[in-house]
């Protein structure tokens, strides 16, 4: 298998996943050393290290902003990464904003070792999960 091919395999799993809202097959995507890198100046931004503290920071993410995933809009790979294009929903009820977020992959073995987050429009997000 070509290193382009096990990157195409492992974002096509997690975003399939994804959009069936299969949990059990999103969590297996990620390594145990799992890293998430969030941009912005908001509660959670920095570097998230370790698979558990990863997911728990998406948990919370997910809770602050009511995330919700409209489509996968398409799935990239190269020889080094793997890109997911989301168009997500953010926000409460009653002011619910879409936007696209692009998320940047480097696979290991197969599964995520690394994610370095890119949002639409940072500021929205910033407003929505709040200042640390």
């Amino acid at each position: 298998m070509t290193r382009s091919t096990e990157i195409r395999e492992a974002v096509e799993r997690y975003a399939k996943a994804w959009a069936a809202g299969d949990m059990a097959g999103i969590v297996a995507c990620y390594g145990e050393d799992f890293t998430l890198h969030y941009a912005g100046a908001n509660a959670l931004s920095g570097d998230h290290v370790g698979k558990a503290q990863a997911l728990a920071v998406l948990a919370e993410f997910a809770k602050r902003t009511g995330r919700r995933l409209v489509r996968i809009v398409d799935v990239l790979a190269g020889t080094e990464r793997g890109v997911v294009i989301a168009h997500e929903a953010l926000g409460p009820p009653d002011a619910r904003v879409e936007v696209e977020r692009v998320l940047v992959y480097r696979v290991d073995a197969g599964l995520f070792a690394e994610c370095w987050v890119h949002d639409q429009d940072q500021s929205l997000i910033d407003r929505l999960v709040g200042k640390a």
